[in-house]
């Protein structure tokens, strides 16, 4: 796999830094997690990393961190700024010890600014950095895609990004550095194609009323007999006439028409079928007709099913999740989901082994509560 040899360290934290983890981890590198306790029923993105939760409270466990990054070519680390620095493990030390070292911080407000300091979620982030306003229909409140535009595309995805240049900027000068990720910022880049675009037809207008924020009725969902949605993207002259043709519209619906009118005609023609029937109808038209799947209907569809699109295999929660993305043709990834989880206490011994404790030492980690394991006072 094309990150293979890259050794990776996760500090834990909320869902953007374990899913950065995730994405090097499926891609090849070995990544090994640092838990705050020795189960976290919370964590859905561990599977295929290595796991040991440590006391960082306690100097031996802080020493076990240094140690790792020593071997280390990544730290990912999700905490306030200044928070690394009180545990001695601020860059400052870490990439004195390893020059090497990529140190990455990924948090909401990055690592400067008035900012900086204060808590945040998803939808904070989007507010701050403007997107959150394009999204919503026309004269409603702004409404937040579920967390993924802030803690997962500009801040997971952006900072794994930013890991890799890091990592291709050390092969020429033989130095680590600091990414600073900040959600904000990830969130404003993400969507920059909408910013740039406000001067274009397509967009301008108010929230909902342009081109692709349902403002137009050619580019929208519709409620079909059995309560399901069909999603409608005809922006192109030749893909709304297929459209109107497939309805049997023709003559009665133009793209120039009224909004409010052809969202009208759209509403009670959709709504005469199934979806299961107009997916049929229009399974083989070129007119940007498809259903909206369920996201457990989504592994079944042929085009994903042909594409292994996602992983055949469900997760302990019994949820079939997506393979990695993008395919490579000569280094492919591979779900990490696929290598499952492994043993607590082999995996605690193999991360320690490498830093040259032995099994007694590791031990009296154990007992002094320094390592922390489920199996303690069975080992």
């Amino acid at each position: 796999m094309a990150l293979k040899g890259v050794k990776v360290l996760e500090l834990v934290g909320l869902a953007p830094a374990p899913f950065c983890g995730m994405i090097l981890s499926d891609f090849g590198a070995t990544v090994t997690r640092i838990d705050k306790i020795s189960q976290n029923p919370m964590d859905t993105l561990k599977d295929g990393k290595r796991n040991i939760a440590l006391n960082l409270k306690q100097s031996e466990g802080r020493k076990i961190v240094r140690e790792l990054c020593k071997k280390s070519d990544v730290l990912i680390e999700p905490y306030r700024p200044g928070i690394m620095e009180k545990l001695q493990l601020g860059p400052d030390i870490l990439m004195k010890e390893n020059p090497k070292l990529i140190y990455a911080r990924l948090t909401g407000f990055g690592q400067s600014g008035p900012l900086a300091q204060r808590a945040g979620h998803d939808i904070n982030y989007l507010a701050l950095s403007g997107v959150l306003s394009f999204l919503g229909r026309k004269g409603e409140k702004p409404t937040a895609p579920v967390n993924l535009l802030a803690d997962f595309a500009g801040g997971g995805l952006l900072c794994a990004f930013g890991i890799l240049a890091a990592l291709l900027a050390r092969q020429k000068t033989g130095r680590g550095q600091i990414v600073d990720s900040a959600m904000v910022e990830g969130a404003a880049y993400v969507a920059s194609f909408l910013t740039r675009s406000q001067t274009l037809p397509i967009w301008g207008k108010g929230r909902g009323e342009n081109m692709l924020d349902t403002g137009s009725f050619f580019y929208d969902t519709y409620e079909t007999k059995d309560g399901k949605f069909m999603s409608v993207g005809c922006l192109e002259p030749q893909f709304f006439d297929t459209m109107v043709k497939t309805l049997g519209l023709e003559g009665q619906l133009t793209q120039s028409e009224d909004n409010e009118k052809g969202r009208k005609v759209l509403e009670e023609t959709f709504r005469r079928r199934t979806q299961k029937e107009w997916s049929e109808i229009f399974e083989k038209t070129d007119s940007c007709v498809f259903p909206v799947l369920h996201w457990t209907e989504a592994p079944e569809h042929p085009q994903n099913r042909l594409r292994n699109a996602f992983v055949d295999k469900k997760d302990s929660s019994d949820v079939v999740v997506p393979n990695p993305s993008p395919k490579l043709s000569d280094t492919p990834p591979s779900s990490s989901l696929l290598r499952g989880e492994r043993d607590e206490w082999e995996n605690i011994q193999e991360i320690l082994n490498e830093i040259d404790y032995d099994v007694d030492k590791i031990k009296q980690l154990v007992e002094k509560g320094v390592v922390l394991t489920t199996r303690k006072g069975k080992l």
